[in-house]
């Protein structure tokens, strides 16, 4: 079958204004058969079947001219983009019989395109777009004003393309770039448009139907509305089918999947469209920002690299630099110390003196020079009887727990019965005293050492303790504080021969009994005057010998001879004290003969210290002796302020000691600044001079101090 030729659509009363003679004929002419036929087409079928979801996009208008509500069939696509460009083929005609030459009254020219209606919903419909614009479109009839609504004619007329199409027909989709680059627009009334229901100008009812390209309503009811012949409503498209309840519409992605438009874009449910989901993001900071710049990513170069890593690092290591400056600089500075460079030793030249000294040939002797050093030990040094040399510890008791100093004399003390009973024994010596007499502590002393009293010792202990034993234990523990080991003491006098000790540590008592001035101002006397008693003679005769001082003679049958001795020697200037102890002398017949042999032996090695003494210069003036160092690696040289004369003798080895200022060394100090003293010897005998600077002595630099580890 061939397509007839496209009839222009007929001037109607809607468009002239005035009634047009064929629709009244049309209307007259209807018979009854074809009013049946169209109620039955104008039945909208399932929406399954003759509509899709589907909604045209909203910035185009209705692709195809929209059925009359009383067609037989709606298209499948009710969003046709564009009307079919062939015309309605000539043996299409209605099936309500109408004529075949008549021209189909819902054709409308090809340019021009009915602006988008939206047809009102039913009463008990909602609409699903309210804000789809319209188009409204005054269809006129030519009745009579009189004539009611129900008789107005309903001849279906199928429109445009669809005329002729098959019920079960799908129109295709006109492809985009075929659609008409402008579209006449359909004459409007002059007249301005008024309300549903209100007449016109000539009394008759005024009718707008809405025509849209969305379907109105979710539930189905409604839709657009074609319209055939002007003036005369066709078949509406068939509604969309109701939704199931409690079934929400997919999400945009989701309905973008399924239902693409003609331009290929996502369209979501009712028509909405979706924009692709973005890429992911590169993880690389680079790739994105060259993503979204459209700016390719440098290529990685060893050189830029290094570059990336200089600008990030750089600022962190400026950093670090400055906080680690600031705390080297804030750091307290080390205090400076003083080091010795010089020999640490001195050995005086010549043969040793201890090998040409004469030592006893019996028991044990112990010879030294207070601060010097020791000059020698000679025989075993094990426990002996030490008789009346017993009599040092117990003075050095009284006067530690008495304790007086030049010219003072102390307290009384009075002379109890047992001590004069005592004072008359012949087995041992005594000082001969009463009962009632009173003498002084100083008084008491000089009894007791230089006759060597023994009632005297036992009186002491008692006024001094309560009880001889009492004190003994006070011995004893001044013993064990100066070291002497090997001693035992078993009571004041030594008249005890259980009372025993060495050469050695005997010495050492010396050494400390003879720090009390009043102890050696009593053990220098040769004799001495006491009122109430006389002149009491000393028993060492070596005190009238030049230089000696003597301390305590002590002779006994177990003990034989006994001295401990002390002597003096002045070197340049210098007194220096010599002292020993021999134990254990025997010769001649009776215990006097004894103790004269350990004086003779005595004085003989007092005289061979004497002697042998002398004096060396150790160091001269300006001599570099020690160094300043600040703690950062800053020396500074020191030296001797004037020559250091040590005494000694041949032989002789001594330590050479450096000592610092008491109140610190300074950061800075100008040469010639005194420092500290450097010294030979110990004790009394110690020799020493100052020492100064050098050179100026600086802090350390701003450079040190940065550099600095510890």
């Amino acid at each position: 079958m061939t397509a007839p030729a496209a009839t222009p659509v007929a001037e109607t009363g809607a468009r002239t204004g005035r009634p047009h003679p064929d629709e009244t004929a049309a209307s007259d002419a209807e018979p009854e058969e074809d009013r049946a036929d169209a109620a039955d087409d104008a039945e909208p079928k399932p929406a399954a079947e003759d509509a899709k979801p589907d909604s045209a996009p909203e910035d185009e208008g209705p692709k195809s001219a929209p059925k009359a509500a009383d067609s037989t069939s709606a298209p499948k696509d009710g969003d046709s983009k564009a009307e079919p460009k062939e015309a309605v083929p000539e043996d299409a005609a209605p099936k309500n019989g109408a004529s075949k030459d008549e021209a189909p009254r819902d054709a409308a020219p090809k340019d021009a395109e009915p602006e988008d209606a939206q047809a009102k919903p039913g009463a008990e419909a909602q609409a699903r777009f309210k804000d789809v614009p319209t188009t409204t479109l005054k269809v006129r009839t030519d009745l009579p004003r009189s004539a009611p609504p129900k008789d107005l004619p309903t001849t279906p007329l199928k429109a445009g393309a669809f005329s002729g199409a098959p019920k079960d027909a799908e129109p295709k989709s006109t492809p985009k770039d075929a659609e008409p680059k402008s579209v006449a627009k359909v004459a409007e009334p002059k007249a301005p448009p008024k309300e549903a229901g209100e007449p016109d100008a000539k009394g008759g009812p005024l009718v707008r139907p809405l025509v849209s390209d969305l379907y109105a309503g979710q539930n189905g009811e409604g839709g657009a509305v074609a319209f055939g012949k002007p003036g005369t409503p066709t078949r509406a498209v068939p509604p969309v089918p109701p939704m199931p309840p409690g079934k929400a519409p997919l999400p945009p992605a989701e309905a973008g999947e399924s239902a693409k438009d003609g331009d290929g874009q996502a369209v979501g449910p009712q028509g909405t469209r979706t924009m692709p989901a973005p890429p992911m993001p590169d993880r690389d900071p680079l790739k994105l920002l060259a993503e979204l710049t459209n700016t390719p990513p440098p290529p990685q170069t060893l050189l830029r690299t290094i570059g990336r890593r200089f600008k990030i690092w750089t600022p962190l290591a400026v950093l670090l630099v400055l906080v680690f400056v600031l705390v080297q600089a804030l750091r307290p500075l080390p205090s400076p110390s003083l080091a010795s460079t010089t020999s640490a030793t001195y050995r005086f030249a010549g043969t040793p003196l201890t090998q040409s000294m004469p030592w006893p040939s019996q028991g044990q002797s112990a010879v030294e020079v207070e601060g010097l050093g020791s000059l020698g030990v000679r025989g075993a040094q094990t426990p002996v009887p030490i008789a009346s040399v017993t009599k040092v510890m117990t003075a050095f008791v009284i006067l530690r727990d008495h304790p007086i100093s030049g010219k003072q004399n102390g307290p009384v003390i009075t002379v109890d019965k047992q001590a004069a009973d005592e004072s008359g024994s012949t087995e041992e010596s005594t000082a001969h005293v009463q009962e009632g007499q009173k003498f002084t502590e100083r008084q008491m002393l000089e009894l007791l050492l230089i006759p060597s009293g023994n009632n005297i010792a036992r009186l002491l202990a008692r006024w001094d303790a309560g009880t001889q034993e009492a004190f003994v234990a006070k011995m004893q523990h001044a013993a064990a504080e100066f070291g002497m080991t090997h001693t035992t003491y078993t009571g004041a006098s030594g008249f005890e021969s259980t009372t025993q000790s060495t050469a050695v540590d005997q010495l050492k008592l010396a050494r400390q009994v003879m720090q009390n001035d009043v102890f050696r101002a009593v053990v220098a006397q040769p004799h001495v005057d006491i009122p109430g008693v006389g002149t009491i003679y000393n028993n060492n005769n070596d005190l009238v010998n030049l230089g000696v001082v003597g301390i305590k003679t002590g002779s006994s049958t177990p003990a034989g001879g006994a001295l401990m001795w002390a002597a003096h020697k002045t070197v340049d200037g210098k007194q220096q004290l010599i002292l020993g102890v021999v134990l254990q002398q025997r010769g001649g017949v009776t215990v006097n003969d004894s103790l004269n042999v350990a004086l003779q032996r005595s004085q003989a090695l007092i005289n061979s210290v004497q002697g042998g003494m002398t004096s060396a210069t150790i160091l001269k003036k300006g001599e570099v002796v020690g160094e300043v160092d600040d703690g950062l690696g800053g020396r500074t040289p020191v030296v001797a302020a004037a020559d250091l004369k040590a005494i000694g003798w041949p032989g002789m080895t001594a330590g050479l000691t450096l000592t610092p200022q008491g109140d610190g060394l300074p950061h800075n100090a100008k040469a010639g600044t005194q420092v500290g003293t450097i010294g030979f010897g110990t004790g009394t005998a110690r020799t020493t001079v100052p020492v100064v600077l050098q050179t100026d002595l600086h802090a350390p630099s701003f450079g040190k101090k940065l550099t600095r580890v510890a």
